[in-house]
């Protein structure tokens, strides 16, 4: 089966970097567009980044400017590179896949378990 795995977080100062990874495992052939969610507690999880197969990237207006996506095709792997953190970045970091093919099919809306950044002030 199909898994996501995030790791790469956290705890940080405000000002301070990390780099996420999300990688993808089970026998695949590609991945369609893939984007990074946070959800910080009593707060619903939202959109942070997303980046096509082709490498096209959008982002949160929170993070523009500070945080990078980006993604190996190859390694089935995507990241994000977080600078300036700040301490309203806090939150329970996500992946997720919209579309995922390999030798046992097709699979969709996929999603990592999660990887906790922690920016302290």
């Amino acid at each position: 089966q199909v898994q996501l795995r995030e790791s790469g977080g956290g705890l940080v100062q405000a000002g301070g970097s990390l780099r996420l990874s999300c990688a993808a495992s089970g026998s695949i052939f590609g991945i369609n567009a893939m984007g990074w969610y946070r959800q910080a507690p009593g707060i619903q999880r939202e959109l942070v980044a997303t980046i096509t197969r082709g490498g096209t990237s959008k982002y949160a207006d929170s993070v523009k400017g500070r945080f990078t996506v980006s993604r190996d095709n190859v390694e089935n792997t995507m990241y994000l590179q977080m600078s300036s953190l700040k301490p309203e970045d806090t939150a329970v970091y996500y992946c997720n896949a919209d579309r995922i093919w390999g030798v046992w099919g097709t699979r969709r809306d996929i999603w990592g378990q999660g990887t906790q950044v922690t920016v302290s002030s």
